[in-house]
């Protein structure tokens, strides 16, 4: 019987080796990768989404998604290729995503627009104005104040963070939340509205 490799081991093992090794369910050499690549990733994907929060989102469902399928992963190329191309996908899908969200917020004050709208595109936008409207009014003050500074009033984070006294960082942590919710909120409306335009 052979023995799983101490953790001080696995600091001389290739990115390949390693990756043997959590096929076989080893958590330590998932630590290992986890360890070794975790701060360039989040470079990689921060230099394109140039957002903290985000870009640690997306190394962290790229790390979830790798380890849940590890006996799955076949790597072709290099090791470094194959991660990097796959946070470049996340990076990818995140920028659709938001591009959706906004294509609905534009169409949002199209709705009171001359534009010949059908009636059932008018009362489908307004039901998705009302859910947002909600939610957020549901959010707590400062959340709710830097959401409606941030996308009503088009004010970028720094702004923000000056005329609440608070940090960029924590605007970007209101940001995430205020969106979340949102969204979780308006998922069914969000995928009707977009077969509509």
């Amino acid at each position: 019987m052979t023995c799983s490799p101490a953790m001080s081991d696995l600091k001389s093992l290739t990115d390949i080796q390693l990756l043997s090794l959590i096929k076989a369910d080893h958590e330590q050499a998932f630590e290992e990768i986890y360890a070794r690549h975790w701060k360039q990733l989040y470079s990689f994907a921060y230099k394109r989404v140039r957002s903290r929060e985000v870009a640690e989102e997306i190394v962290q469902d790229f790390l979830t998604n790798f380890w849940a399928g590890r006996h799955k992963i076949d790597i072709r190329s290099s090791f470094e290729g194959y991660i990097y191309t796959s946070i470049k996908h996340l990076v990818l899908n995140y920028f659709a995503r938001e591009a959706r969200r906004n294509v609905v917020f534009e169409n949002l004050h199209r709705v009171n627009s001359d534009e010949d709208n059908s009636t059932e595109q008018v009362i489908l936008l307004h039901e998705l104005h009302h859910v947002i409207a909600r939610e957020v009014s549901y959010l707590p003050v400062k959340c709710r104040s830097v959401f409606e500074l941030s996308r009503m009033q088009n004010k970028t984070n720094k702004e923000i963070a000056a005329a609440l006294g608070i940090s960029e960082k924590t605007v970007e942590g209101h940001l995430s939340k205020a969106i979340k919710r949102i969204k979780m909120a308006v998922n069914v409306l969000l995928i009707i509205c977009i077969s509509f335009i």
